[in-house]
């Protein structure tokens, strides 16, 4: 007679299944030899099956200004465009004074447990109202050091588009799209999984139509195009660049490190909630962050984490050794670039004058 397993026996250790505990070795990754190129496209088209991502459609370029502002070297406005066949959405456009065309930049706003304001975080909000301008000021200060970058970006004469991601802004729950809560996101995801898609690849298949329209239009510069963002804007960032050629440059600030890392027992990612926006169901069998962010192998890329940033307490060096060595395996080591600021999760403006070199440096005119 067998004897039953004891009731007291734990099936979650650490919030993780007894038995699915990290150990993968990401038989996808690049071993650094063989055909490079095959290998980005075999690799690009696992993350996209994996996220569920829609096909490319053409889509129109054209916008309708809803709203100008005349500030200091720029115009800023507010715009609307179509996101998604017969979706359209509201998005900040900055564009220089001057002769085009411009460089340009896709600002890619944080998550934050703040769904209010999204496009609002990167650019200084047009036309919206107080109450929505008094909270970007606010969260400025939380967590940019009271700068609005895409501003100051423009006013060095990048062209700059932010848009909301699904959920934020006026792209979530109630009237205005400005009420959407802390659950929705779970339900949201849920849903999607239903229906074949993933949370995540409907933003990061948005953030890929904010490079292709930026691209289309005649005051830019298509082949000098950058992204950048903080905290899972910086997901947003590395994850485009992975998956568009046509993004000359990126900058992800915050937001890396190894799978086994943040799978670890204490981990900010296994508290769930915000993980539904930036994880790609079963990836892990192939391929880990690292792997997936050098796709953008051999274009430049710069990546920026705090040594206090209590969010990504583990496994980011490891990562961003791991990329160094793709990109020293193309001979383009001098393309990639990682630094530690003394700093938490914040974007500060130390970190905002290395992104801007680092952007003067590759995508402006010698």
């Amino acid at each position: 007679m067998l004897s039953a397993t004891p009731l007291h026996a734990q099936e979650i250790v650490g919030r993780m299944p007894r038995g699915w505990e990290p150990q993968c070795s990401y038989p996808l990754a690049w071993q650094g030899e063989g055909d490079f190129e095959q290998w980005r496209r075999e690799a690009r088209e696992r993350v996209k099956e994996q996220m569920g991502i829609a096909p490319a459609e053409p889509l129109s370029t054209d916008y309708t200004i809803l709203a100008s502002e005349q500030r200091e070297g720029y115009v800023a406005h507010k715009i609307e465009l179509e996101i998604s066949r017969g979706n359209h959405i509201r998005a900040y456009l900055l564009i220089p004074e001057g002769e085009g065309p411009f460089p340009a930049l896709v600002a890619m706003h944080d998550h934050g447990a703040k769904f209010s304001i999204g496009k609002e975080k990167m650019v200084a909000p047009i036309a919206e109202s107080p109450e929505v301008v008094a909270e970007a000021d606010e969260w400025l200060t939380k967590c940019y050091d009271g700068v609005y970058t895409g501003d100051y970006f423009a006013s060095q004469g990048y062209v700059v588009l932010a848009i909301d991601a699904l959920l934020w802004g006026n792209r979530g729950e109630g009237e205005d799209g400005r009420q959407t809560k802390y659950d929705t996101q779970q339900a949201l995801a849920s849903n999607c999984l239903k229906l074949g898609t993933t949370l995540v690849g409907i933003i990061t298949w948005d953030d890929l139509r904010s490079i292709d329209f930026l691209a289309a239009q005649e005051f830019v510069d298509s082949k000098r195009i950058g992204v950048y963002g903080h905290s899972m804007g910086g997901h947003r960032a590395w994850m485009a660049a992975a998956l568009s050629d046509k993004v000359a440059a990126v900058a992800s600030v915050c937001w890396m490190a190894t799978s086994d890392a943040l799978l670890a027992a204490g981990n900010n990612e296994l508290k769930g909630g915000s993980a539904f926006t930036m994880q790609i169901p079963h990836i892990s069998r192939w391929l880990d962050n690292p792997d997936i962010a050098s796709l953008a192998c051999p274009r430049p890329a710069l990546f920026i984490s705090g040594s206090s940033d209590k969010l990504f307490p583990a496994g980011v060096v490891e990562a961003y050794e791991k990329m160094a060595a793709v990109w020293r395996s193309q001979g383009a080591e001098e393309m990639f670039g990682y630094s530690l600021f003394p700093s938490p999760h914040y974007f500060g403006k130390l970190m905002q004058q290395s992104v801007a070199r680092f952007f003067d440096t590759h995508l402006r005119e010698q």
